[in-house]
């Protein structure tokens, strides 16, 4: 910047360069529309995460700064998705209502101008795609604080949708309330796992304060919403559409609190080089059965990121479990390690092998 430039002229120059981008933007939409209509001539997909994915590595391998890569990421997003919604309404259906925390997840991966329809349970989601009613469903598997979420597993025991992506979403809880002050607050709502998640500091600052369990962090800004006297812990974006006020924010007791989303499809996805793959099954209850389970991986250098098991609800003391493994099935190493794992399983499915989270 030159000593001798005004703000007026600075201001002038960023006009120009809007001026521009405005151009370009309109200019990559229409090229985005000219794509649509190729591949609806040529019945294929009109959405590729794929593609997506290479977009972000190319914008994030061009950056010189001085905008982080991250912001570059989140801007380009919101161009795809609005790009997107001029060939197809893209419907991904998530766990409602509107703020909760898979809300703000649907919107990280898919953007603003995809068409987000919130539902009111996760076997509503699975049935939403299972009837083709979306083309994606976000659904919360777990958190780093109060673990698995059963519900979500679950589903996978019955339904045929592949896992396509991952979320990985920063979890911070805010206490809000109509007036904004501590004093004020005679209850608290919110969903159980926020409230579990921000179980001391409630006891520290809010010791006598009832604790009430309601659906979503959602619902309970909008109880707040009509009740002077009591306080939600939910999401910024609550307190912005419920037009309540900010009593404490990050009251979470977990520095690190993180939530893991999974996106499913009906159709699996495209292997990237980083991906992870998961599988469900069960075995026959018998000695060193569970050393039998991992050795195939073991013995071929498949990583395996995690574990879990749920009980078979049909017959007492029997499991069924998840794994989670670096690697797309396509690769040699992961697809003959679960062949292996196979042929002593009484069932297996392969869930989806898709790309890791960032």
């Amino acid at each position: 910047m030159s000593k001798n430039q005004s703000l007026e002229q600075l201001r002038g120059e960023i006009d120009q360069i809007d001026s521009r981008l405005v151009e370009l933007l309109n200019q990559r939409a229409r090229v985005a529309s000219d794509v649509g209509r190729l591949k609806a001539g040529q019945d294929r997909d009109f959405h590729v995460p794929s593609r997506e994915r290479e977009v972000h590595e190319r914008v994030a391998g061009l950056n010189q700064g001085p905008l982080p890569s991250e912001a570059l990421r989140s801007i380009f997003r919101e161009i795809m998705s609005a790009c997107l919604s001029l060939e197809s309404p893209l419907k991904v259906a998530y766990m409602g209502p509107k703020a909760t925390f898979s809300h703000l997840a649907t919107m990280q991966q898919f953007g603003l101008s995809a068409q987000l329809e919130p539902q009111k349970s996760i076997p509503a989601v699975f049935e939403e795609v299972e009837k083709g009613k979306a083309l994606y469903g976000v659904v919360p598997v777990e958190n780093s604080t109060e673990g698995v979420v059963t519900h979500t597993l679950d589903m996978f025991v019955d339904s045929n949708l592949q896992i396509i992506s991952e979320i990985i979403l920063d979890i911070h809880h805010d206490l809000l309330s109509r007036t904004g002050r501590l004093e004020d607050i005679r209850k608290v709502y919110s969903h159980p796992q926020p409230i579990a998640q921000c179980r001391h500091w409630l006891e520290e600052n809010l010791p006598n304060v009832p604790l009430v369990d309601v659906a979503s962090t959602a619902v309970a800004a909008q109880i707040v919403s009509e009740d002077y006297t009591a306080a939600a812990i939910a999401s910024e974006l609550a307190a912005s559409m419920y037009d309540l006020k900010m009593v404490r924010s990050r009251i979470e007791d977990q520095v690190n609190n993180v939530t893991r989303f999974l996106v499913i499809s009906r159709k699996p996805a495209e292997p990237t080089g980083n991906d992870k793959t998961s599988i469900m099954f069960s075995v026959r209850d018998e000695p060193g059965i569970l050393y039998r389970m991992l050795e195939p991986f073991a013995r071929r250098g498949v990583n395996l990121s995690k574990i879990e098991s749920r009980p078979v609800k049909t017959k007492a003391w029997e499991y069924i479990f998840f794994l989670d493994m670096s690697g797309h099935v396509s690769e040699a190493p992961v697809r003959e390690a679960i062949d292996e794992l196979k042929s002593f399983c009484q069932f297996l499915k392969i869930l989806g092998s898709y790309p890791k989270a960032r």
